[in-house]
This record gives structure tokens, sequence and C-alpha cells, in this order.
């Protein structure tokens, strides 16, 4: 039986993974951080330090100013964590980085197995066409989304950009530019509206024809899904280090399904 503990346990995603846990007979809930203490049928903290059980992995849904407590407690402690927040400063991410070298951690901007072949589509893509074409990103999602462009929006732009053989610029919107678009752009725009869960089309237009790339999350329960299998595949790891989807679908294939 694995021990998971969900930060974030009463926001929505926080629930979805929830939802997932308890329908898995191989997972008990132990603990939730969150600083709305709306029960659950397991013990909720404002500070996961007021936790003094034990866990074998956080699935962290929360916000970045949950990260500092997050950190300490998983290395104080030595409990793998999975990251699966958005909108992390740069500071946040060297704070993440330091804290790999003394537990495992798992971070994706986008939980979605899908998300990653797509990924890899983009990185071929940008290989083949990058000399012929213009490359530009839309990412679509709910009015109540925070952050913008979203993390999955730079995934797919860093995904593009390791493709090319040449150094490029990300711009964030148009509405301040007025010049012709130069070569070395890669362009990334943000619709807020509605339910949208999550949206994500790579453009690759050329001359006299347009390739097109798209994704679309139907549901938060793919996210909340593959942050499960990730928690699920730090139980098996062993060193500390910070790991991601590549490397789960990598132990899916050579071990079966998680």
């Amino acid at each position: 039986m694995q021990k998971i503990i969900i930060s974030g346990c009463n926001g929505k995603m926080g629930q979805v993974v929830e939802s997932i846990c308890k329908a898995d007979s191989e997972i008990q809930i132990v603990a939730g951080f969150d600083v709305n203490q709306a029960s659950r049928d397991y013990p909720v903290y404002v500070s996961p330090a007021n936790f003094t059980g034990e866990a074998d992995a956080i699935i962290d849904f929360s916000s970045p100013k949950a990260l500092d407590g997050l950190l300490d407690f998983a290395t104080e402690r030595g409990v793998p964590v999975v990251l699966a927040t958005t909108g992390y400063s740069e500071e946040q991410l060297k704070q993440i980085d330091e804290a790999s070298k003394v537990v495992p951690i798992f971070r994706s901007a986008n939980m979605s197995l899908g998300i990653n072949v797509v990924l890899d589509l983009i990185r071929r893509a940008a290989a083949i066409l990058g000399d012929s074409c213009d490359i530009e990103i839309v990412e679509r999602h709910h009015n109540r989304k925070i952050d913008s462009p979203s993390g999955t929006a730079i995934m797919l732009a860093d995904a593009a950009k390791d493709g090319l053989d040449y150094d490029v610029d990300y711009i964030y919107g148009r509405h301040d530019r007025r010049a012709p678009r130069p070569k070395n752009e890669i362009g990334i725009s943000s619709v807020r509206g509605g339910t949208i869960v999550g949206v994500h089309e790579v453009i690759f237009a050329g001359r006299d024809e347009v390739l097109e790339i798209r994704h679309e999350a139907q549901s938060r329960e793919i996210f909340a899904s593959g942050a499960v299998k990730a928690a699920k595949f730090l139980t098996t790891v062993t060193a500390p280090g910070l790991y991601n989807m590549q490397q789960l679908v990598a132990a899916q294939n050579e071990g079966g399904a998680l």
C-alpha cells in the first residue's frame, strides 16, 4: 500500500487526485495540505510541518506560494514529491533543483502522457521544417487560470527550440510590435475564457502550407491521473534527482503500466 499526501487537496485538481487515489486499491491517502481547511475524510494540515505520520510520496496541485513548506518537509523527511503546480519563478526553479539533490522530485508543467507525445512530434517537426516555417503557439485555458502563458506552452516552445539549429526569442503577444516578423521568433499567445480545460496548438506556417499540431484536454482527470502515476513511479526510485514524464514513459515501457 502506497501512502500518499495530497497538497492542495481542497482545490479542484486536488479533489480529482483524491477521487483517482480512492479508486486505486494500492493507494492510501494519509493526509492533505491546504490553506483551506475544509474537512475531508483524512486529516488536512495548513502547514506540512504539522504532519508527523509516514508517507511514500506527495502530489502537489496547489500554488507556487506553497513551495517553501513543501520542499522543507520533503527534504527533512525524505519524502519524494510530484510538483504538478505551474507558475514557478526562476528563483523557485533553482530551489527545486537544489532540493532534488536531496530527495527525488518529479516536475512537469503538464502531467498528460499525450502532451509528451506531442513534445516529441514538435521536436521532429522543428528539425525538419524550422528553416522554412514560422512557429507560433496558441494556448487556451479557463478564466480562472492565473499564470500566462501556460507552463505547457513554454514546454512546447522549448521542444521546438530543441529541434532548431539557430537561437530563437520567445515573443509573448504582438500588440506592441510594428515590424515584419523576423525568422528567429517563436510567438506564444494566450486565451482565457469560460471553462476551457486546456488547448494547445503549435503552428508551423510556411510558404503556401500550414501544419498544426494540436492537443486538447477534455477533463482535468488526465492531469490528475498522470500525477498519480508519477507518484507511483517515485516510490520505485531510490536516488535523489529531478525526474520527468520522459522517464515515467520509459519506465512504463520497460515494466508495464503503473
